[in-house]
């Protein structure tokens, strides 16, 4: 089994080939279909060998297609001091970006 270990949006997935991943929200204006490319890859193991970056594997990229950009469900947020009548209450979703795995180093 090939997989690697990519970096993104301050944290590490596990990918291999066709794996479908909720990460944060990419720069830029993306459309369904649009070539990713994650270039910020830690580990590969082709299955008989195992590269280890320090920190990133030279010259290693992962492609990925975009899927979809959406927002988590919401969380609420809440501020609160007692004896002081202070309590504040707000909402926030988080964006996202899916991605799904084509192509492996």
């Amino acid at each position: 089994m090939t997989f690697a270990v990519i970096e993104t949006g301050g944290k590490q997935y596990e990918v291999s080939v066709g794996t479908t991943l909720l990460v944060e929200k990419l720069p830029g204006e993306l459309k369904k279909g649009d070539e990713v490319t994650f270039d910020r890859v830690l580990l590969v193991d082709d299955g008989t060998g195992t590269k280890i970056g320090a920190p990133y594997v030279d010259g290693a990229k992962v492609a990925a297609t975009f899927v979809a950009a959406g927002r988590h469900q919401k969380i609420d947020v809440i501020q609160y001091k007692q004896k002081s009548r202070y309590f504040k209450k707000r909402g926030h979703r988080q964006p996202y970006s899916k991605v799904t795995i084509t192509k492996l180093p």
